[in-house]
């Protein structure tokens, strides 16, 4: 093999390795930092040398056009539905039509955490992933192969450390995404004035249907693979041993699994399921128990529609019925308009709900919602509140109808339909709402992180006329701010001083702070991390920006006619005239005295933020990481630290406090 042959092959090889250590064992060996440059390396090499590219390269997961539609596949052995217990005397139940369908009493169950994802098929063949569809109706499902492939914690090819890799292999999964990653999206769709997304399942549902799979990669999806179809290689013959086996072939598997000797034990972990839910950081809506026997399995077959071996315990739902007291509309910073439920308040685990996001008119009228109807409510995901429906049985013949209104609620304009004609739009882009919405999102803490300035100053601000744009923010004056409400001077001087403090913004924070549609911070830190400078950012054209990693041509598109814009062009010349410095990344080796450093924080830092201080170390040259490994070399602890302070005494790493971590900082800035 020649010298590039050898060198692509063992960065593919490395890649691979870092995904199974990372999604596999959840053991990382590497930062990101490092993991990106193995992958930047991968990506010049076969730039150079294109006829080395094969299919199985991770920079091939993302490698197709968008797709005018999806093409229909069929399940070889179908995918079949499982009937649902509704408590414990249902399980005891199938307890019972399971020994009397295998004639013994000796019964091994296999429980497993029952996520509420979207349940897929994977295909290998010869160890290499060739298709992947969704389940559909059992029989037929869409074939999502490219956007599957996106997926990190996907294979594109498997690992034979244990029993030999079958020759053929089906293998069924759950493509979910976890709580608070649906409640980062939603709260930057939030600050974009964009419809939520109304639970986890939908997302993962919507994410994979999309047809630009670069729309996909952008989601962040995970997958835990529970079950086979075709296996044309050794034989499995039980649950417990397929699980132990998929990770060893760097296939997912929850290790929540638990093996039950008859029913009992598996009511118990049914209950521990239900105290576990709350902290896991996924969802689950209940518990599936298997026949752990595959022979056994055959003996009790299957009816049409699901198999009698297995069933689906489901929790009990966390809802609550409430009253309707009325719907407005609120204004985001893009303009979309979006009702949103006023209920009566009511208590769901421990949390009081007095408001609920509607997304849509559409959604409005779907469900007959009315002004006073009594509802059920739910917190999905226990994130999002959610009206599931009226209860029409309880109508008086009181209740209003809702039509959103034909003029924006703010500031009076009249509204436009979005492109999509779900949504209506506030085309004003002086409206104090969008206004508003644009400031909050230009100083949350993935932006300029302005501590001390939330929603009800940022109202006085609009309200009085002080700020109108976001280059208004660094022009403000104490005799302005101390004349507010609940300000005074020491108040006004903070917020000065904190301004102050916010107005040089490394270039990531600026490109994220802008709110650019595609743009989130992992975006934003590689634009900044690949341009270098904001002028570089600006004139890049949507081929260029094309060729970064990780950017399709949506995001491509999105960043180049944001910047075309002469309105936004001219906003980031108001914000300059008005103080604002931009911090580029550095480049010189020389200028990086803590290059090849790596650090973890853990707990509450009180000088600066966390995110304020990872972007300290690494304009030094240092690697944050969110995982203490052999491989650190400083953990920084601030209030209440969690593991990870324990993890680093126990590996010998040296762990600063806070003011240790400002000394360093101090004699190296």
């Amino acid at each position: 093999m020649t010298q590039p042959h050898m060198e692509i092959e063992r960065l593919r090889e490395a890649i691979e390795r870092h995904n199974y250590l990372y999604y596999v064992l959840d053991a990382p060996e590497v930062s990101d930092a490092e993991y990106d440059a193995i992958m930047r390396r991968l990506i010049a090499l076969e730039a150079e040398y294109p006829s080395l590219i094969s299919p199985e390269s991770p920079t091939q997961r993302v490698g197709t056009a968008p797709q005018s539609g999806f093409g229909e596949t069929e399940h070889a052995v179908p995918m079949l539905s499982l009937a649902n217990a509704f408590g414990e005397e249902d399980l005891r139940a199938f307890h019972q039509r399971v020994k009397s369908l295998i004639g013994s009493d000796d019964v091994r169950y296999v429980a497993e955490p029952k996520l509420d994802g979207l349940s897929v098929e994977l295909t290998y063949i010869e160890g290499r992933l060739v298709s992947g569809s969704t389940r559909g109706d059992g029989r037929t499902g869409e074939d999502v192969t490219a956007n599957l492939r996106t997926l990190r914690s996907i294979p594109l090819k498997l690992r034979g450390d244990a029993k030999g890799v079958p020759h053929l292999l089906d293998v069924r999964g759950e493509v979910y995404i976890e709580t608070e990653a649906l409640a980062e999206l939603n709260r930057a769709r939030e600050a974009e004035g964009l419809p939520l997304y109304a639970n986890p399942r939908n997302l993962a549902a919507g994410s994979l249907r999309q047809l630009d799979p670069s729309v996909t990669a952008q989601r962040p999806l995970s997958i835990y693979c529970y079950d086979i179809g075709r296996c044309e290689g050794e034989p499995i013959n039980s649950q417990q041993e397929l699980l132990s086996l998929l990770p060893t072939w760097g296939i997912r598997a929850n290790p929540l699994f638990r093996v039950c000797e008859g029913i009992e034990p598996a009511i118990a972990y049914f209950a521990e399921l239900q105290e576990l839910r709350k902290k896991l950081p996924y969802e689950i809506d209940g518990m599936v128990l298997k026949l752990d026997s595959f022979a056994q399995r055959q003996r009790a077959g299957a009816i049409s529609r699901s198999p009698r071996w297995a069933i689906a315990a489901k929790f009990e739902a966390e809802q609550a019925v409430t009253r309707l007291l009325n719907i407005v509309v609120s204004v985001g910073r893009t303009g979309i308009q979006t009702p949103v439920a006023v209920l009566e308040p009511v208590r769901i685990r421990g949390v009081e709900v007095s408001s609920a996001t509607l997304h849509n008119e559409e959604e409005i009228h779907r469900k007959d919602l009315r002004i006073g109807d009594t509802v059920l409510i739910q917190r999905a995901g226990d994130v999002i509140p959610q009206v599931l429906k009226p209860l029409e049985e309880q109508r008086t013949g009181d209740e209003r109808p809702f039509e959103m209104p034909e003029t924006c609620p703010v500031c009076g304009t009249q509204t436009e339909r979005s492109e999509e004609a779900v949504a209506r739009v506030c085309p004003n882009t002086e409206c104090p709402a969008r206004i508003k919405g644009s400031i909050l999102h230009f100083i949350s803490k993935g932006g300029l992180d302005v501590e001390g300035l939330g929603p009800k100053l940022v109202d006085q601000l609009i309200d009085h006329g002080l700020v109108r744009s976001l280059g208004d923010l660094l022009r403000l004056r104490k005799v302005e701010l101390s004349a507010l409400d609940r300000m005074g001077d020491r108040s006004a001087e903070n917020l000065l001083r904190e301004l102050q403090r916010s107005s040089s913004p490394s270039l990531s924070r600026l490109l994220f702070a802008l709110g650019i549609p595609e743009v989130g911070e992992h975006t934003a830190e590689m634009l900044a991390s690949a341009l270098g400078t904001l002028e570089t950012v600006m004139n890049a054209d949507t081929e260029q920006l094309m060729v970064l990693p990780g950017i399709g041509p949506q995001t491509a598109d999105s960043i180049a006619q944001y910047f075309a814009d002469e309105a936004n062009r001219a906003a980031i010349d108001d914000l300059l005239e008005a103080g604002l410095t931009v911090q580029s990344p550095p480049v010189a080796a020389g200028e990086r005295p803590l290059a090849d450093k790596r650090f973890v924080f853990t707990g509450t830092l009180t000088a600066l933020s966390r995110a304020e201080a990872g972007a300290r170390v690494k304009a030094l040259g240092a690697d944050v990481s969110s995982s203490v490994t052999q491989k650190t070399d400083f953990v920084v602890v601030g209030e209440n630290p969690g593991s990870k302070a324990r993890k680093a005494e126990e590996l010998g790493i040296p762990v600063l406090d806070e003011a240790q971590f400002l000394d360093l900082l101090a004699d190296h800035e």
